[in-house]
């Protein structure tokens, strides 16, 4: 009996990862790499150690994602070397943060040029060498859920995550049928940069506990979910974002309704037995 063909070996495809040298990047990277691509990243220094997994090392080539041109330089690196592109990741980017009443427009532009414009620009050269090959490719988004909702402390990050969004849904038409594009949108993380968002580990704690999950999430949770969004088992996925959140936030009127605890009681619990409010007499009389 011939063994089934596991789709998630990605071995004789390649992969960029924009960004790919550190945190969820690296995470990624490392992921594609442990089930057999090709991996080149891209960051503006490159680190002290690269990514490595299953034997395997990726390939650095330095690049400012914000520069079209260097763009094409990480494009043509990876095409002199590997001869194809099967999986784009768009994960460079971030924002540290702003006060919305009092961010200056530089700060604004240079935001949204990193997390929505440079990957736009990406995404059309990786699709112009895609369009050419007979199986086509994937481009991921990495997103947020800072795209989702409400940052007074960072407006222009969640305006571009939104239009990640959106971007993958055009993308998603505009590239088919033999480019797939999906976001893989992601919630709080575990990174190196953790501490700057929320403090120390009873802070990371802390916010990990408003998670559905009760946990942030790992560069690993996310990546896992990269290589299925970029494998033949998402082969009708496109055009549309997977969230990985670990559910969300709770709602914070739970915890502020009851502080006490974490499944309340009903304010007005119903009695064991409860009577009606009008009980009918044991020999009604009839009308008439």
């Amino acid at each position: 009996m011939v063994a089934a063909e596991n789709p998630l070996d990605f071995s004789g495809k390649v992969a960029i990862v924009t960004g790919g040298c550190r945190g969820v990047g690296r995470g990624i990277a490392e992921r594609f790499l442990a089930a057999g691509a090709d991996v080149v990243v891209c960051c503006r220094n490159e680190p002290e150690t690269l990514p490595e997994a299953g034997g395997r090392t990726a390939v650095f080539v330095a690049a400012d994602v914000r520069e079209p041109e260097q763009i094409d330089a990480v494009i043509s690196a990876t095409m002199e070397r590997f001869g194809r592109l099967d999986v784009l990741v768009n994960n460079a980017g971030g924002s540290p943060p702003a006060d919305t009443a009092t961010v200056s427009p530089k700060f604004s532009a240079a935001i949204i040029n990193l997390n929505l414009v440079a990957p736009l620009v990406f995404a059309q050269r990786a699709n112009a060498v895609m369009q050419e090959q007979p199986d086509g490719g994937v481009i991921l988004n990495i997103g947020s859920v800072s795209g989702l909702r409400a940052n007074p402390e960072s407006a222009a990050y969640g305006v571009a995550k939104a239009g990640i969004v959106n971007l993958t849904e055009t993308l998603g038409i505009a590239f088919a049928p033999k480019v797939r594009a999906v976001c893989v949108t992601a919630g709080p993380i575990i990174t190196e940069q953790a501490h700057l968002y929320y403090g120390d580990d009873e802070g990371i704690a802390a916010v990990g506990a408003t998670i559905a999950l009760g946990r942030l999430a790992e560069p690993s949770d996310v990546a896992d979910v990269c290589l299925f969004a970029a494998s033949s088992l998402a082969r009708y996925i496109t055009g549309t974002q997977i969230l990985v959140h670990g559910g969300g936030e709770k709602p914070a009127y739970i915890d502020a309704g009851n502080p006490q605890s974490t499944n309340p009681e009903p304010t007005n619990p119903k009695p064991t037995n409860p009577k009606p409010t009008n009980p009918k007499p044991t020999n009604p009389k009839k009308d008439g």
